[in-house]
């Protein structure tokens, strides 16, 4: 039981601590938030699925996840060349 307390307040401690740099870091990048906004989403979806006992396969929902983080981190870094393009000129 101890071992169990222990583990929820370090990890709240942890939430505590990058609750900070993260709503910063949404704040600069409001796609960021639509992204996370869709992966919920897409969970209650998979959720509610499995509650009506229909199989999707988790490989899908992680690949899907994946790849929308992917073109998320892709997006992000092609808009911030860009500003430096931009502040070049």
């Amino acid at each position: 039981m101890a071992i169990m307390v222990m583990a929820v307040v370090i990890g709240v401690g942890c939430m505590m601590a990058a609750a900070g740099p993260i709503t910063k870091f949404v704040e600069r990048h409001p796609t960021v938030s639509m992204l996370a906004l869709s992966f919920l989403l897409l969970i209650g979806v998979a959720l509610i699925a499995e509650g009506l006992h229909q199989v999707i396969p988790k490989g899908y929902i992680y690949f899907a996840m994946a790849f929308s983080a992917l073109t998320e981190m892709l997006n992000l870094k092609m808009k911030k060349s860009a500003q430096k393009r931009m502040q070049v000129k």
